[in-house]
């Protein structure tokens, strides 16, 4: 897979810190692994929908390094986001996907369609706000992998899904501070960093 160079350079960044990954995150991890591995098959792929309330920051960015981390080690593996509720991408998260060197395109609107492309020849990743049950997300067979305390506590259950807990500290807390734009890189690099780390343990035990 050749990723876009700026994104290739960040990612060899994060490769060489999944090793970092603290041991009370690898339990957490280990078990999205494990169901990636029980589930993916070059007939079925895996099916992971991240949730957060919002479906506005964390899911998103787990849904995309998710999606590139798969195709970096050619794992059949689908990803998905949704919420309990709809907002839309904040532009914040997509601002430190930009910095992290993916392409967006915006179509703009009150709930923009944004495109991310990491490869030149791997079709981009369409994100917009949308709950988890929406049309374009799949209905059974899939692990709901809960991003935020909020989500888990209000989605009790969700039909047909795994549920597997893997939360993040949200980087809203820093929206209109200083430390905005650095907490927003921070959280997309663990992200990143973490998702790597699902698809290497995946990697280790599945044979396509």
């Amino acid at each position: 897979m050749r990723l876009r160079t700026q994104l290739a350079a960040y990612t060899e960044s994060v490769l060489a810190n999944t090793s970092r990954v603290p041991p009370q995150r690898k339990d957490v991890l280990d078990n999205l692994a494990a169901y990636v591995a029980e589930n993916a098959s070059a007939d079925k792929p895996a099916q992971l929908v991240f949730i957060c309330t919002h479906n506005s920051r964390r899911s998103h960015l787990a849904q995309i390094w998710a999606t590139v981390a798969a195709a970096v080690h050619g794992l059949p593996v689908v990803s998905y986001s949704g919420g309990t509720e709809v907002t839309a991408f904040n532009p914040r998260a997509v601002a430190a996907l930009e910095r992290a060197g993916f392409a967006v395109a915006n179509r703009g609107g009150d709930n923009p369609r944004y495109t991310i492309t990491y490869a030149p020849d791997a079709p981009g990743i369409v994100c917009f706000s949308k709950t988890y049950d929406d049309d374009t997300n799949p209905t059974s067979g899939f692990a709901a992998v809960m991003t935020c305390d909020d989500a888990d506590k209000n989605c009790p259950f969700i039909p047909g899904a795994t549920r597997i807990a893997v939360r993040y500290e949200d980087p809203k807390v820093a929206d209109g501070t200083p430390e905005e734009s650095a907490r927003y890189d921070e959280r997309t690099r663990q992200i990143a960093a973490e998702m790597f780390y699902v698809m290497q343990q995946v990697a280790e035990r599945v044979v396509i």
